[in-house]
């Protein structure tokens, strides 16, 4: 009985032992573990914080940016208002500028075309003054150089007189003022011119006064 309470007691010695070691060893694990725990948390909050600082740093990074651009944009807004003003001067000047040319080819827009006459009125006292004591032959001569002048000048200037005589009627060139018999001339055809038309540069500025001819009873 001895010698078994002995051998039992021994195995129990051992197994107490053994189980010692077996709780040391894990009890060191246990410890191990949650330094790595620990470590690992410590780390994570570093990394967060990393984190954290280049977000502010990326914030702040963006709002300058903004800011430049901001100045930017103020800048060229600034400078297109300018040259928008500047522009709306210049066609308030172009504009004016044009108004005054329209005011002055307007009134003087025939300026050539009385110097021109003016040389016509000049001969015309000319010859008027120098009229008396002179034969007939010598004033035809005067008017009729007068009216060769002032053809030249008309001529000049895009004025032609029209010549309807023998023509047929034109309500756009002539204007009825009378009839007459057509003697020598065909019926319904210009015979008579009480007044001479003119036409600037192709355009009928004064129509031309003209009598019909008519086909009598007697012919």
């Amino acid at each position: 009985m001895a010698v078994r309470f002995l051998s039992v007691r021994g195995k129990k010695s051992i197994d107490v032992r053994r189980l010692s070691l077996r709780l040391n060893n894990s009890s060191s694990s246990h410890i191990g573990f949650f330094s790595t725990a620990a470590e690992q948390r410590s780390r994570g909050d570093d990394c967060h914080n990393d984190d954290g600082d280049d977000d502010r740093s990326h914030s702040v990074t963006h709002v300058r940016m903004l800011e430049m651009r901001a100045h930017k944009l103020e800048e060229q807004i600034q400078d297109l208002t300018e040259r928008y003003k500047r522009a709306l001067a210049d066609s308030d000047n172009v504009r004016r500028r044009t108004q005054k040319f329209v005011e002055d080819a307007k009134l003087f827009g025939i300026q050539s075309f009385c110097r021109d006459l003016v040389d016509v009125a000049d001969l015309l006292e000319q010859t008027t003054g120098d009229m008396e004591g002179v034969e007939t032959v010598n004033l035809t001569q005067s008017l009729a150089q007068i009216q060769g002048r002032l053809q030249e000048v008309f001529t000049k200037h895009g004025l032609e007189k029209m010549s309807p005589m023998g023509s047929t009627y034109d309500p756009y060139d002539h204007e009825i003022v009378c009839h007459t018999a057509a003697e020598g001339v065909e019926p319904g055809t210009i015979a008579v011119v009480k007044q001479d038309g003119y036409k600037l540069h192709g355009r009928t500025i004064r129509h031309a006064h003209v009598g019909i001819a008519v086909k009598t009873q007697e012919s």
